[in-house]
């Protein structure tokens, strides 16, 4: 671990970085330019006392998963990520575990969408980032781990996953979870984290091994989806969805048309949040 190499690029990096690069508001005047410590710290889900040690050279050597996290707040490219991680004194990712290294242009995008649901997938269905809204829509996806970080691995296990989706879609949700991966399995090959979740599913799922022996290949969101909330119910909204290059990455953006049912549920969603109320037991 090079102690004053990491404390002098992440300082670099800090600096260089202004609020509205990441989705913050300016507020008062700053006496130090780009973002204060305290701001990388939140982004980066850790204490503004471990970050700023790092920074001073005084820090234990940082764990990988913290790495990523601060690559991913600092909005590192690919090979700014790397070398972060070998001043560190870490490998950096494998190139399959680094596909979940998020995009900084899909990053630069979401963090303009404050107002609608946008998150950033996987191409294996796995949520990346998620904004205030898409966690007041779909639930706070951070808290997975393992294969259950995949949609895709949660959609033929889990019933619940189901719930957000009217019965009347869930078929061809199916096709497009499993048409999905095969597009991911295709490029990743059997031996990667796509080919672990397969022979996964074809285990745990009689109806994932049916559909997957029809070899549908294809990256599918719908156009137009209907989605159910606990507290404001069915929600229609249009999906617009943005690829990486590579197609390993993509962001979801979830809107209504202007003065529609779908519109005006968002608009409660934004005041509702993350809030749920309890049923209504009282007798009549």
């Amino acid at each position: 671990m090079d102690r004053a190499a990491l404390a002098d690029f992440l300082r670099r990096r800090r600096e260089a970085l202004q609020p509205g690069d990441v989705g913050l508001a300016a507020g008062v005047r700053r006496r130090a330019p780009g973002l204060r410590r305290e701001e990388v710290a939140a982004l980066a889900t850790m204490s503004t006392d471990y970050y700023t040690r790092l920074e001073q050279q005084r820090g234990p050597q940082p764990s990988p998963q913290l790495l990523a996290s601060l690559a991913r707040a600092l909005r590192l490219t690919g090979d700014e990520r790397d070398y972060l991680f070998r001043v560190a004194g870490h490998n950096p990712p494998a190139s399959v575990s680094a596909a979940t290294h998020v995009s900084p242009a899909l990053l630069r995008v979401l963090d303009r969408l404050a107002d609608t649901p946008a998150l950033i997938l996987s191409n294996l269905g796995e949520t990346l980032v998620q904004n205030r809204m898409a966690e007041a829509l779909f639930g706070d996806r951070s808290g997975h781990t393992g294969l259950a970080r995949s949609e895709i691995y949660r959609w033929f296990t889990d019933p619940a996953e189901r719930s957000r989706y009217p019965e009347d879609d869930r078929d061809r949700q199916s096709r497009a979870q499993v048409a999905n991966l095969r597009a991911a399995y295709g490029s990743m090959g059997p031996q990667s984290r796509a080919g672990e979740l397969v022979r996964a599913l074809q285990k745990a799922s009689p109806e994932f091994a049916e559909l997957w022996e029809r070899h549908e290949v294809a990256q599918r969101f719908a156009d137009h989806k209907t989605l159910i909330h606990p507290e404001l119910g069915p929600i229609e909204l249009d999906c617009q969805v943005l690829f990486t290059e590579d197609q390993s990455q993509a962001l979801l953006v979830l809107t209504a048309p202007p003065r529609s049912e779908g519109y005006e549920k968002l608009q409660l969603l934004a005041v509702l949040g993350t809030e749920r109320f309890p049923a209504d037991t009282t007798p009549r």
